[in-house]
């Protein structure tokens, strides 16, 4: 991989995601609905080609059986992995979040049991952190309990978009264990609980946007006992393995989301040279070459702006500013591109002989995932508004 370099790895991979996972799409969502969130045979074929041809887990260090890629060379890859929805999965990268903060935070015994079979493909995780009582968006509010009871945990939780329950292994669950912490983000803290653990059950697969293939589940957890070793980081340290879980992921969404944003507007160019209406091309309509060009500058303006934030979080930098700003530019982005893409289209953009309706979906879970679009400005403004000097364009030094 290292004589190769990244623009070579850029090029297979690209390859791979083109020839292999988009013509799987189709085949991949109608079995998905059917056998849930990880486990649909398209994908195990694809997983298996993704590894044969070195392209299996890139981004997760080497030392847990990954590709060692630096952080900066998996964010580049991340725009095409994007390209798909399902090319995360057929990758293995669909797994990172969780293989980051186990690696991070997890006791060797943790590791050998939950992370290495992760990477490896064999297991999938979930994570227990919304829940429909509370608004997700603010941690602090998480109602679930687990108390310590000699040496074991015992949890009692309800949680929901606790996507691919019924196939994982085991759901990461974050519970208030110290009500009595003088600081509130220092109540909680983070559980594996594997999910064929007595008490642990999954009350439906939420619908969503008319359908169930995301396993998005409802959860509920009734005094559910787990070994006081499966505490995963230390006691009240919930909150920051959250948010240190969350940080990477946001850029890696962001540049996923330029995947996807790109495939949009391809899709749309080629609608526009192809497609004939009151008396001339669509391309040669005013308006039609207005979505071309403001699509192209919003792509382009979030690609330099993801790419600023993941250099400054890579160097060591506080990257609070840029990821908030990332991730709510970068949605809004997403729907615009979309949308334009759709409208080109006419009819033909909202059936399903086109990926645009698929797409127009998840683009709109991202105003909503990973903390709200509101909840992002509202910090990046409080922080600018404390410390001007905190803006990224103003470099430190």
């Amino acid at each position: 991989m290292a004589a190769e370099g990244v623009p070579g790895l850029r090029e297979r991979l690209g390859r791979f995601i083109e020839d292999e996972v988009i013509p799987a799409e189709p085949r991949f969502f109608a079995e998905q609905e059917e056998t849930g969130y990880w486990q649909a045979p398209v994908l195990a074929e694809l997983r298996q080609s993704a590894k044969r041809q070195g392209l299996w887990a890139l981004g997760h260090p080497a030392e847990i059986g990954g590709g060692g890629l630096s952080f900066m060379d998996f964010v580049y890859l991340n725009e095409i992995i994007g390209r798909s929805e399902l090319g995360q999965f057929a990758v293995g990268s669909g797994s990172m979040q969780d293989c980051i903060m186990l690696h991070r935070y997890g006791t060797e015994e943790q590791k050998q049991q939950w992370l290495l079979p992760m990477v490896r493909g064999e297991i999938f995780p979930s994570v227990g952190l919304t829940e429909p009582e509370v608004a997700g968006s603010d941690p602090t509010l998480i109602r679930s309990r687990a108390r310590f009871d000699g040496d074991e945990i015992v949890v009692d939780a309800h949680k929901w978009f606790t996507s691919g329950a019924t196939n994982a292994a085991f759901t990461t669950i974050f519970a208030e264990t110290d009500p009595d912490a003088q600081s509130r983000h220092r109540r909680f803290s983070a559980i594996i609980v594997p999910t064929g653990t007595p008490g642990y059950r999954i009350e439906r697969v939420v619908p969503t946007m008319g359908h169930t293939g995301g396993g998005h589940c409802e959860i509920r957890l009734d005094g559910v006992r787990v070994p006081a070793g499966n505490l995963l980081g230390g006691r009240g340290e919930g909150f920051v393995i959250a948010q240190r879980r969350l940080g990477p992921g946001r850029i890696f969404h962001c540049m996923r989301w330029l995947g996807q944003a790109q495939r949009a507007f391809e899709l749309m160019v080629d609608r526009a040279n192809s497609r004939y209406a009151h008396g001339s091309q669509l391309a040669e309509k005013g308006e039609i070459r207005r979505y071309i060009a403001e699509s192209a500058a919003q792509i382009q303006a979030h690609r330099l702006m993801t790419l600023d934030a993941a250099r400054r979080l890579d160097a060591g930098a506080d990257a609070r500013v840029e990821i908030g700003l990332i991730k709510f530019h970068g949605a809004a982005m997403l729907h615009d591109v979309i949308d334009r893409a759709i409208q080109v289209h006419g009819a033909l953009g909202v059936t399903s002989d086109t990926p645009l309706e698929r797409m127009y979906r998840e683009a709109r879970y991202a105003r909503i995932y990973d903390g709200p679009d509101e909840v992002h400005r509202m910090s990046v403004a409080r922080r600018l508004l404390k410390d001007p000097a905190s803006a990224p364009w103003v470099e430190a030094g």
